[in-house]
């Protein structure tokens, strides 16, 4: 499973799982059109500051938590605003559903895409 079907799944999950909910290709594609694609979720969390928190989410370790502010930083508010449209619900409960799964997502996709683990 991908990063982006991880998010959404989790969101879903978080907002009740309606039927109507879009599907992971639907935020994927909101995200790339903000410029945010798979490959480029984690450097532009990492150079949004964010480096040591995706570096304990990759890890073995206590993940670090992120804020909802974080997350709208590093993302971006039309990324964010888009992501709360698609789903019918308030940009800052779309930033704060992903900080709160995000450290998840992020190490469950790194560990999948890592043979050794």
């Amino acid at each position: 499973m991908g990063l982006f079907d991880s998010i959404t799944n989790m969101v879903t999950n978080a907002i009740g799982g309606e039927s109507g909910t879009p599907g992971a290709s639907d935020i994927m594609g909101m995200l790339q059109q903000h410029g945010i694609g798979p490959d480029t979720l984690i450097s532009q969390l990492q150079s949004s500051g964010l480096g040591e928190h995706v570096a304990s989410w990759m890890g073995d370790g206590q993940n670090l938590p992120v804020s909802p502010e974080q997350i709208q930083a590093a993302l971006g508010t039309p990324a964010v605003a888009a992501i709360a449209a698609k789903f019918g619900i308030d940009p800052s409960e779309a930033s704060a559903l992903i900080s709160q799964h995000l450290p998840a997502i992020v190490n469950q996709s790194t560990q999948a895409q890592d043979p050794d683990a």
